[in-house]
């Protein structure tokens, strides 16, 4: 199956089990650095000329250099962003399967479209953060901050059935 995202055709095949396999991992030697970069053309859409290859790159406790960032398109699956400082970043149409975020701050952020599932997002902070059309699906979310977030209602639905987030997030959201 092939499907265009971000600029450039993806193809995936799933197997029996319905896993998805994503293209070979990026041979480029300083992959992992260009998430310092980030995306810079069609931000919103992920419109850019070859992957953001981001996969089992380990940015914990990254303070400074992803802050503000546009990661559209992102192949995160298997990373690392652990205490990171992620506010004010823009991940659009990204794949972060399996990627961990604990702690990780996403304060003032845009998270639209970021598929989310099985992630470790314990004690992650989306504080003034629009969450729109993401996948929390089998993600681990005990003390998520939801402070003023913006989610739609449909999203939120979604998000609330997550049986990990914690009664006061749950509180927060306004989950029933």
């Amino acid at each position: 199956m092939a499907f265009y995202w971000g600029g450039v055709v993806i193809f995936l095949w799933w197997n029996k089990s319905r896993t998805i396999r994503l293209p070979p991992l990026s041979t480029e030697p300083n992959r992992c650095e260009r998430a310092f970069v980030g995306n810079t053309i069609g931000q919103a859409n992920g419109v850019y000329d070859k992957p953001l290859d981001l996969r089992f790159c380990d940015y914990t406790n990254e303070k400074t250099n992803l802050k503000g960032k546009s990661l559209a398109a992102a192949l995160m699956s298997d990373s690392k962003f652990d205490g990171a400082d992620m506010s004010e970043v823009v991940m659009s149409k990204a794949y972060a399967v399996g990627a961990s975020f604990k702690g990780t701050d996403f304060t003032n952020a845009v998270i639209d479209r970021v598929n989310f599932e099985k992630a470790d997002l314990q004690g992650a902070i989306f504080r003034n953060t629009v969450l729109s059309g993401s996948t929390f699906d089998d993600a681990k979310m005990q003390d998520v901050v939801f402070e003023d977030t913006i989610i739609g209602y449909i999203d939120l639905q979604k998000l609330c059935t997550n049986t990990s987030i914690s009664a006061d997030s749950r509180l927060e959201l306004g989950c029933r």
